[in-house]
């Protein structure tokens, strides 16, 4: 009877089945678990801990006690004029990555996957400013759009267009477009290299069949590349507003904000709540709102995307 019992275990379906799941997904399990662990300890921990700060009111002094405040940050930042003038230079972003960045990169695309001699140069070209640190593409845009010595202003002065020149960087009105741009400056070359990623799994018997039956030029452009480039332009339209409600640096660094407010985005709200006037429970509520910003307009996106690709 025990030995019976004994086959019985071994022989055990369970028995069987675990020993094929981790024969299976052994080696994948192993692989996941140390980037499971960094990404839990990286990610999932500070966004616990934030959302726990943001119900409190709290100076950052450790050995201070943490007043809990329930909603009350929430309803603070929501009610505050300049949470909204915030969104709106987000908006401004948003808008300036769709009419600037995206036509720009996706013709930047076009031209280095064409077949000129020497132009694939200028791919790696392209992409440099993406990967300059921030400090120094902040600083070198700040020189060149000083008022008084900014190269810019002196090269208008040169062209007999004096009454052009501006305080692009001072004058509250003009401030969040110039920095809009400079990071879309930046951010070109990046995005080129998606789309030209998008138009290198673009089966070439696709367009040498289309320029048989006339279609060629714009025609091939509007009826056959375009729309085999939808999850590219996918892929564009969600990083380009995710991280429209993430901007930071390049803000930090050009304006810190300034002149009065002009600049600022939710990201430099956050930093100077918590870090400059110590109210980490604050800070933390904004921080929340970014990630929730950022991950449901992801979703609506991706969900009106897919609906309209169907």
């Amino acid at each position: 009877m025990e030995v019976s019992t004994k086959k019985i275990k071994k022989n055990s379906p369970r028995l069987n089945f675990n020993k094929k799941f981790f024969k299976d997904n052994g080696g994948p399990i192993l692989f996941i678990i140390p980037a499971f662990i960094l990404y839990t300890f990286f990610f999932i921990n500070p966004v616990i801990k934030s959302v726990y700060l943001s119900l409190v009111k709290w100076n950052g002094i450790p050995n201070v006690e943490k007043k809990f405040i329930g909603f009350d940050n929430f309803i603070k930042f929501f009610k505050d004029p300049a949470f909204y003038k915030a969104l709106f230079n987000v908006s401004v972003f948003i808008v300036v990555s769709f009419v600037i960045i995206m036509p720009i990169a996706y013709l930047l695309a076009l031209l280095v996957s064409s077949k000129i001699r020497g132009i694939r140069f200028f791919k790696t070209s392209y992409f440099i400013p993406a990967i300059l640190p921030t400090a120094a593409t902040g600083l070198l845009w700040t020189l060149i759009l000083y008022k008084s010595g900014g190269a810019l202003n002196a090269f208008l002065e040169v062209l007999g267009l004096g009454s052009l020149t501006q305080d692009w960087l001072g004058d509250p009105k003009i401030a969040i477009f110039t920095v809009a741009l400079v990071n879309a400056w930046v951010f070109i070359g990046y995005n080129m290299l998606i789309f030209v990623a998008g138009l290198t799994n673009i089966p070439e018997e696709i367009v040498e069949a289309a320029k048989v039956d006339g279609a060629t030029g714009f025609k091939a452009q509007i009826y056959i590349v375009l729309p085999l480039m939808k999850e590219s332009f996918k892929i564009f339209a969600v990083l380009a507003v995710a991280g429209s409600f993430k901007v930071f640096d390049i803000i930090y660094v050009m304006t810190g904000g300034g002149p009065g407010g002009a600049t600022d985005v939710p990201a430099t709200m956050l930093y100077d709540q918590a870090f400059r006037f110590n109210n980490f429970g604050y800070g933390s509520s904004i921080g929340i709102f970014i990630l929730m910003a950022a991950l449901i307009s992801t979703v609506i996106l991706n969900k009106i995307l897919n609906t309209k690709g169907e």
